[in-house]
Order: C-alpha cells, then structure tokens, then sequence
C-alpha cells in the first residue's frame, strides 16, 4: 500500500515528532505517530485545512512510503465512531482508542476514516513499533498547492 506526505522541505517527515508534541485528533501529546494518507490529493487536503494561509510554507514536498501488505493494520470504521468523531475539538475518546493502540502495539498502523473527506482513509504510523523498519520511504518531491486554493471567495446571496 502506498501512502503519502505532504511536509515543508527539510522537515522529517517520518519520526512522529510533529504528533508528539502537538497531540492530533487520534493520538494524544505526547506520543509518536506519523499521518500519512491514502492518496497524494488527500495528504494535501489534510495540510491545507490544517494550516493557516499565512503560515503555509513555500517549499513542500510529497513524500510517499510504501507498507508491505504483509504489514498489519488495524481499521478503525466509521459504524464504530461516536457521532460527534469529526467535531472540533476531537472528542477524548478518539486519542484514548490512538493511544491504546500506540501502547499495545498490535499493529504498526492505525487506518482511520479522514473528517476532510470521511470515505477516504488516513493511516497512522507508529514509528516505535518492529514493523516500522519495513516501510519503505520514497524520495521527497517538490509540491506547491495551486495559487487558486488562497483566493477569496465573494459569498452569493
């Protein structure tokens, strides 16, 4: 399986840092976790709502990485989520399931429905887990979002 990053060059996109001290939606501060996703356009969905137009850097890449299938992941489906999974702030109990599954490491991937386009999955990594060895991270490519994305939109009555 291939998944995808979309980080500003320079940065390791693979040690779960950035999760570890800022806590995301299914893993809690304080725990390594790298977000990838299923595809390279949701990747950048996923940084763009995430990130104020101000702050976005210049120099993105996509990096991608491919899992072996052999690789277990544990699937977290939407039947199983509370109704309020996509509210802001996330609900507690999504980084309770996170950081049960980071601690008992069952699985070196967590694979979650994304709340940008929730038919579409986004799957965690757990850097600390032994299968982690195994991805395969390809070599970063260069990514700008199109220009478009940042215009204002008027409102129609």
């Amino acid at each position: 399986m291939r998944v995808w990053r979309v980080v500003a060059a320079g940065h390791e996109a693979f040690d779960g840092e950035g999760a570890r001290r800022l806590g995301s939606r299914w893993v809690p501060k304080g725990r390594l976790a790298v977000y990838t996703s299923a595809t390279l356009s949701l990747a950048a969905l996923e940084l763009f709502v995430h990130t104020d137009p101000d702050l976005m850097p210049a120099n993105l890449q996509a990096i991608p990485a491919d899992i072996p299938d052999d690789v277990a992941v544990h699937e977290i489906v939407l039947s199983d989520l509370p109704a309020n999974w996509r509210d802001i702030p996330a609900p507690a109990e999504l980084q309770e399931w996170g950081r049960s599954w980071i601690v008992e490491r069952k699985t070196a991937i967590l694979s979650v429905p994304s709340v940008v386009i929730p038919t579409e999955r986004n799957y965690v990594i757990n850097p600390r887990h032994t299968s982690f060895r195994r991805i395969h991270v390809g070599e970063p490519q260069d990514f700008s979002f199109d220009p478009r994305m940042w215009k204002e939109k008027s409102r129609r009555p």
